[in-house]
């Protein structure tokens, strides 16, 4: 098999610039004691889209080197499992609970996004796009390919998603008196996904935890349900 060097040379170029962005991005917020202001994906982002547009590099040239990290979502996410074994016992304990929060918050995700989608005038394509935004980068393009969106589309919205859900999740738990671990990793999990989850084992172990099985469940269920009840109210 045949190699692109060149390609291939343009793709390792923007995965190290990748993990140099990030990496100093992780700096500044361990400078900043740990703000959820000094979000590392987002901070990181910035400069990489700034190189993106500054150098005409569209995101398919970008990709060669950022599939990588995006394959590396797949490991990471199962590798959740190691916190559900250490706290099983109360994982299970609070199951009918999280069954009922995972219905509402999924379905609330969804409607509410093309719900806005829809008021604001947005075209089809694009309300197909947000409607997973609240699921796990390589699932909701997957979903958002299943019903006729626009995957990299999709990935800008988890983002936004999952940056908005890190950054404001603490103080609105806060402003609403949700004191429980368990809830308020539950609720960043299944709003925030990834973001959300990296945010809450910040925070702390437990919400961590109930982050991360919010966000895998989450994802199954979506994954599984979205494009049938598409296909189903679409015809």
């Amino acid at each position: 098999m045949s190699v692109d060097w060149p390609v291939a040379a343009q793709g390792a170029l923007w995965l190290a610039l990748t993990f140099a962005a990030y990496l100093g991005a992780r700096r500044l917020q361990q400078v900043l004691k740990g703000s959820p202001l000094a979000n590392p994906v987002l901070i990181a982002a910035a400069p990489l889209i700034a190189l993106l547009v500054a150098s005409n590099t569209s995101y398919a040239e970008y990709s060669h080197g950022g599939w990588l990290l995006l394959w590396l979502l797949g490991p990471a996410t199962v590798g959740l499992a190691v916190p559900l074994y250490l706290n099983f016992a109360e994982v299970r304990s609070a199951l009918l609970p999280m069954i009922a929060a995972l219905i509402v918050g999924s379905l609330t995700a969804v409607i509410s996004a093309v719900a806005i989608g829809y008021e604001l005038g947005a075209s089809i394509e694009t309300i197909r796009s947000l409607a997973p935004k609240s699921v796990t980068t390589p699932i909701a393009m997957g979903i958002a390919r299943e019903i006729g969106g626009i995957p990299a589309l999709t990935a800008a919205f988890v983002i936004i998603t999952g940056g908005v859900g890190a950054i404001c999740g603490s103080a609105l738990f806060n402003l609403v008196g949700v004191t429980d671990r368990r809830a308020r990793g539950f609720a960043m999990g299944v709003a925030a996904h990834g973001m959300g989850t990296a945010r809450a084992f910040q925070v702390s172990f437990k919400a961590g935890t109930f982050s991360g099985v919010a966000m895998t469940i989450n994802g199954i269920v979506t994954a599984l349900l979205l494009p049938m009840l598409w296909l189903l109210f679409a015809h």
